[in-house]
């Protein structure tokens, strides 16, 4: 048997199973030895049923003494399995399992049964229950030692494939497999034991430290392969044919002399670091993040204006239409009277042009543009740089769309979402990195509310008061229009409602779907402060910058994730005056209280940041399908921060002996890795 065999050709798979495999992704015999358990139980001995809750779910076994199924609200359903465990005496409690709506559950479960279950204990009146517990039921047969009496893997699974089909699957594989076909993935420095052996230990281990031992050596593995992908990209920009794309500097003197305010020492250290990137012979890729309001926008003005200085274009390209109109016309006001000349392309642009463009591409200094940059037959006639606001928005392949041009420009991609430095380290890998860490000094303080929904009267009266002193509101929801499928509000269905309750201050509504110039329009009359409220979906996310907008109501708050929050309350505090933000929710969860309260604690993005990371985790914060790399298996970037470390040095000092290595662009972990005769790569397959 090898590795890379298809599951098809073994006869001892059902052919049923090898389709529910096959929605898992896995298809080879290594998918499945790669298909590494979630967790693992301790079924050696079980604990005494609990008398008390407890917030940490535990795994209990026991004998189903009693099922009963009852009706609830009409047509909903709730099946109810009563466990006793074993050796019960007069003070044992039984415990009761409930599923809600899951109707198919009662036909697995049947009085006799004996279950081992996982989950949270709760009380409930007297009575001790789980709710929707992970369960498996324990039958007597001869492969009852693969599933019992021991630490026991737990695997994600799919329907029609159960923990024990599964488990039972990956014991008789491990058995069949020989030792020789798992290849080892690390270098020397980092190889502390048998990849094979690692392979066999966390799917089936005698012991939980063997089973740490085990993961760690897994997870370097993994990590290694993502950072000699990340190295190579890394290496190959580095190789590229670029060229210095930097001006004297009198362009960017005028520019800062003419500024209304003094940079901060965050600022005139990043500019310093671009300015050294933009003279050297290989192309700049630099990660610029700051917080909002930090001043990116001006640091990469900086950037642009040594650019063009030198003889060179510059590409500004923006997530939105109206932050790239935004864009045009903030660096329209400052760089026109350098005699610096200012290009726009979005998609909306095509027929109506309602702001002056000059004749043709080719004769604009910068070009401003959204990802229509990237499709649209854009004439560059020498381009040396390349800005990319809200990087997060764009994938690896749209960037390298626009950069991967003979020679290549310099490349800055900014953020205003701060980025946790484990997920820099992989995400970003490929870019060094510049962190704006320091706020402008004119800037007002916000002050951030929690408020239910029900006090909403409060509320309109605050809304009113501030009106009446002559600023101007944001009101945000997460919709456009009502839904049946979720309880939540409407910017186009409470639009009339504002209008009523703010007579006579005017109202306006924004979102996606309207054209762009009908936006644009909108946009300009909230500016010069003719519209006093603008209705909004989160749309104006990113890059709106109205000083006077001083207040933010934003609805169901709730349903926004925390980055998002913090992304939309940077929209005010834009100006000198005290700013507000309100979060209205009628969440009552509490996941829901504990983010809204990050955001009244603190206005520190990087702060957010870390709770954000602490919440969420890290899978949705990689985003591997936008950052072209291969999804973890294994690792955790939290948990595994120190070991993400390791694999990087590692990977970077290999790149760094041979900086002429080659790496193919395959996604298979195994793959990653090129055979490599020399010192270095000596144990490396």
């Amino acid at each position: 048997m090898e590795v890379s065999q298809p599951l098809e050709e073994l006869d001892w798979i059902p052919r049923p199973k090898i389709l529910a495999l096959r929605r898992l992704g896995i298809t080879t015999v290594e998918d499945l030895l790669t298909h590494f358990p979630r967790r693992h139980e301790d079924r050696h001995q079980f604990p005494r049923f609990p008398r008390e809750e407890s917030d940490t779910p535990i795994c209990l076994c026991g004998e189903v003494i009693k099922t009963s199924l009852r009706r609830f609200g009409g047509w909903k359903k709730i099946f109810e399995a009563t466990l006793q465990e074993p050796d019960a005496n007069a003070l044992s409690q039984p415990l009761v399992c409930r599923w809600f709506n899951l109707h198919y559950i009662q036909k697995m479960i049947a009085t006799g049964q004996q279950l081992v279950v996982f989950g949270k204990p709760k009380l409930r009146g007297k009575r001790i229950c789980m709710d929707h517990p992970e369960f498996e039921v324990i039958e007597s047969d001869e492969e009852q030692s693969i599933h019992l009496r021991r630490i026991t893997p737990i695997y994600p699974a799919t329907e029609g494939l159960s923990q024990r089909v599964l488990r039972s699957i990956i014991y008789r594989l491990l058995r069949e497999l020989d030792t020789e076909p798992i290849e080892p993935l690390l270098p020397d420095k980092l190889q502390n034991g048998d990849r094979g052996e690692a392979i066999r230990t966390i799917h089936f281990p005698e012991t939980w430290q063997s089973l740490d031992a085990a993961r760690e050596l897994l997870v370097l593995s993994e990590f290694f392969a993502m950072q000699m992908l990340i190295a190579s990209r890394r290496n190959d920009l580095h190789v590229q044919l670029g060229g210095a794309h930097c001006g004297r500097g009198e362009l960017i003197g005028k520019f800062l002399r003419s500024l209304p305010f003094e940079l901060t020492n965050a600022q005139k250290r990043v500019i310093a670091e671009i300015r050294q990137d933009l003279g050297a012979k290989y192309p700049m890729n630099r990660l610029l993040q700051g917080d909002v309001g930090s001043g990116k926008t001006v640091v990469a003005i900086a950037g642009i204006l040594l650019a063009v200085e030198a003889g060179y274009q510059a590409a500004f390209m923006a997530p939105t239409q109206i932050l790239a109109e935004q864009h045009y016309a903030v660096l329209r006001r400052w760089l026109e009277p350098l005699d610096v000349r200012l290009s726009i392309r979005t998609a909306a642009r095509q027929e109506e042009s309602f702001l002056p463009l000059v004749e043709g591409d080719e004769k604009a200094n910068v070009i401003i543009g959204t990802h229509a940059l990237l499709y649209e037959k854009v004439s560059f006639s020498n381009l040396g740089l390349v800005v990319i606001d809200e990087q997060h928005k764009f994938g690896v392949a749209q960037r390298a769309r626009l950069t991967s041009r003979e020679p290549a420009p310099d490349v800055l991609v900014m953020t205003a979402t701060p980025i946790p430095r484990t997920i820099t380290m992989t995400v970003y890998g490929d870019l060094d990195v510049s962190t704006l860490d320091e706020m402008p000094r004119n800037r007002g303080k916000i002050v951030t509310a929690v408020r239910d929904s029900a006090k909403l009267g409060e509320v309109l009266s605050f809304l009113r008061t501030q009106l009446e002193a002559g600023r101007q509101l944001y009101v945000v929801y997460p919709l456009i229009e009502e839904t049946e499928k979720l309880e939540v509000k409407a910017a186009a269905a409470e639009y009339e409602r504002w209008r009523e309750r703010l007579h006579p201050f005017g109202c306006e509504l924004l979102h996606g779907r309207l054209p762009g110039p009908e936006k644009q329009e909108i946009m300009d009359r909230f500016r010069r402060g003719k519209t006093k409220v603008l209705i909004s979906t989160t749309v104006i996310e990113v890059g709106v910058d109205v000083s006077n907008a001083t207040v933010m109501l934003i609805e169901n708050a709730e349903r926004f994730g925390l980055a998002q929050l913090h992304q939309l309350r940077g929209r005010i505090g834009r100006g000198e005056h005290k700013s507000y933000c309100i979060l209205l929710t009628s969440g009552t969860s509490s996941e829901a209280a504990a983010k809204l309260a990050v955001l009244e604690k603190t206005t520190d993005g990087f702060a957010v940041a870390e709770a954000d990371w602490e919440m969420r985790g890290p899978g949705d914060l990689l985003g591997t399908a936008q950052s072209g790399l291969p999804a973890l298996k294994i690792g955790n970037l939290k948990r595994d921060a120190e070991l993400m470390q390791r694999a990087r040095a590692a990977a970077m000092s290999i790149f760094e002996t041979d900086p002429g290595l080659e790496l193919p662009q395959n996604q298979r972990f195994r793959d990653l890795i090129v055979e490599q005769q020399g010192r270095t790569f000596s144990n490396v397959s």
